[in-house]
């Protein structure tokens, strides 16, 4: 059975290979390159894992996936072996993968063949920290999917996204760790408003900084409430 998360916004986290090229400002203070550095390992060194790479196929009752949480499932290293990994995830339907990059001008190539407009059990998403990288959003909208999602963390200015048609979640976050760049919570309050306005699905994950409030890295509370939306629509089973 998968260990559950310590990420808010999934049941658990699936690397099929891990270590990753930082590509954008939301990169500087990455977790991945934190942890593998502690044990002596080069981050940069992109490596596919010998005892993780089949884990779903283990995993009988459903769960919501976060795919490469130390690492980027498009990044062109990993090339050779997506192949391998669609066929994990087309061979586990009761599962729902959630795949997230910073490299949203590489998912085109990168699909399956079989793809048509997007598989039931997968939901692509781009990470968006500024609004230097608002192209991915377009990007991300061109894309076949069930379920589009944004993920605004770590959150490192305003953002306007303007057209929000074609998403249906977005997710906010201040960075974490010791050297965290602090979030102004009115750059969450912004996009939450955003949302609305859209009917879009909001989550905030964590204000961040440098203390643990709660579990979570500078706590969940915004404005008195936490907020937890998902998209409306579960893929089914197929």
């Amino acid at each position: 059975m998968a260990e559950k998360s310590l990420i808010e916004w999934t049941d658990a986290t699936w690397n099929p290979w891990h270590g990753c090229i930082k590509v954008s400002p939301g990169c500087k203070n990455c977790y991945m390159y934190r942890g593998k550095q502690r044990y002596g390992k080069d981050p940069r060194t992109i490596i596919r894992s010998r005892t993780t790479f089949y884990d779903p196929l283990r995993w009988s009752e459903p769960r919501l996936i976060f795919a490469c949480s130390w690492s980027d499932w498009f990044i062109k290293d990993a090339d050779t072996w997506r192949p391998d990994a669609w066929n994990v995830i087309r061979a586990t339907p009761q599962h729902t993968y959630q795949i997230l990059t910073k490299r949203a001008e590489r998912i085109a190539q990168s699909l399956p063949e079989d793809w048509g407009s997007g598989w039931p059990n997968v939901w692509l998403g781009v990470s968006i920290e500024s609004q230097d990288y608002i192209f991915r959003k377009e990007i991300l909208r061109a894309a076949p999917a069930r379920i589009r999602f944004i993920s605004a963390e770590p959150l490192l200015g305003p953002v306007d996204f303007g057209d929000l048609k074609g998403i249906q979640w977005l997710i906010t976050g201040g960075e974490s760790g010791p050297k965290a760049r602090p979030m102004n919570p009115d750059w969450a309050r912004s996009i939450r408003r955003q949302c609305a306005k859209s009917k879009v699905a909001f989550f905030h994950k964590q204000n961040g900084g440098r203390k643990l409030i709660d579990g979570t890295w500078g706590g969940r509370i915004l404005d008195g409430l936490t907020w937890d939306a998902m998209p409306r629509i579960r893929p089914a089973l197929s």
